[in-house]
């Protein structure tokens, strides 16, 4: 698995800022409350509000940078002795270290949580697309050839094939993306992910999908169920529509 690179833009530089200036903003509000009416250890857990609300609004980079200004605002005005980063007793290197620790928590569950809902909406968002591409086609090849056009371009550098099995009325439809794509070469590993097609008649094809830099989801995920309940409420209609072309010819 490949580690992502962080581009250090203008745009994040601007969401740190503003994380920063979240906590700072909470810590001068703590400060003019003062330590010795809330103690460490309320303090601690108000700061972790700002380290949240950072991660969930501008995401884990600016979330970690709140948490680390945060745990040097605690120790520079709350943790004795006072407007010193040293720390006087174990006490507050206990809080000090599970605050820190907790920080890591809070921003891996947020991260983790807004990971899944934009992987979500995505997901909605392709299926939608493909509904209504599927909507408009009349014939099994152009379905074939939809589903492998938008699987390739919804996983970007995989290879994708779907295969509809021949009928008594129409022959098998191949089709694979990219078109450079060639099975006859030996050096063509197995498909990664094998995907079949299911409808009232019994199977009538399969969608073979190939790994490319990114991960493909598995085969018993909902995204890949739903498309393949799509494929074969598609490739049903279109069967009938061309069944009914051939009694008309």
């Amino acid at each position: 698995m490949k580690i992502p690179k962080l581009s250090f833009t203008f745009e994040m530089f601007e969401k740190t800022g503003k994380a920063i200036l979240t906590v700072a903003v909470t810590t001068a509000i703590l400060f003019l409350i003062g330590r010795d009416m809330l103690g460490e250890a309320v303090i601690a857990l108000l700061l972790l509000v700002p380290v949240g609300y950072s991660t969930s609004q501008w995401g884990q980079g600016p979330g970690m940078s709140a948490a680390v200004t945060a745990a040097l605002a605690f120790d520079f005005l709350f943790i004795p002795p006072f407007f010193t980063f040293a720390v006087g007793s174990l006490e507050s290197w206990l809080v000090l270290i599970i605050f820190l620790t907790v920080s890591i928590v809070v921003i891996g569950r947020i991260q983790t949580g807004l990971s899944r809902a934009q992987a979500s909406e995505r997901d909605a968002l392709f299926m939608y697309e493909l509904s209504a591409a599927l909507a408009g086609m009349r014939t099994q090849s152009a379905v074939a050839y939809t589903l492998a056009r938008q699987l390739q371009q919804r996983y970007f550098d995989s290879r994708v094939k779907v295969v509809v099995q021949a009928t008594d009325q129409a022959p098998s439809v191949t089709v694979t993306e990219p078109h450079n794509g060639d099975d006859t070469l030996p050096n063509v590993r197995r498909p990664d992910r094998i995907l079949p097609i299911w409808n009232a008649w019994g199977m009538v094809g399969e969608i073979q999908m190939w790994r490319g830099d990114g991960e493909l989801p598995p085969v018993e995920s909902r995204l890949l169920q739903n498309l393949a309940s799509q494929a074969a409420q598609a490739l049903e209609r279109t069967r009938l529509v061309e069944v009914e072309h051939a009694k008309e010819a």
